[in-house]
């Protein structure tokens, strides 16, 4: 499996406060770039799997909805988290 538990506990240990904090808005944007990038993956190989472009759909929307909040909240935080995940707006 992709996501395993030492993954999503370095990425929120890495993105968040510390491993245990897994409600921090940048750990949750850092989580959901991992998955998308890992269903994009998926995706280039398999053309015809709907589903999963489905899922891939909802997490963009996901994340981008945690985006506009944290730049509603701190824009310096939300200029910190798309520069270092290297997401685009």
């Amino acid at each position: 499996m992709y996501l395993t538990k030492e993954v999503k506990a370095e990425i929120f240990k890495k993105h968040g406060k510390d491993a245990s904090n897994t409600g921090h808005t940048e750990g949750q944007i850092a989580l959901f770039t991992h998955r998308i990038n890992h269903l994009t993956e998926h995706l280039k190989n398999n053309r015809k799997d709907f589903n999963t472009e489905r899922s891939l759909v909802r997490l963009v929307g996901k994340r981008r909805s945690l985006l506009d909040y944290l730049i509603k909240k701190d824009i310096l935080r939300y200029r910190a988290i798309i520069k270092e995940l290297n997401i685009r707006k």
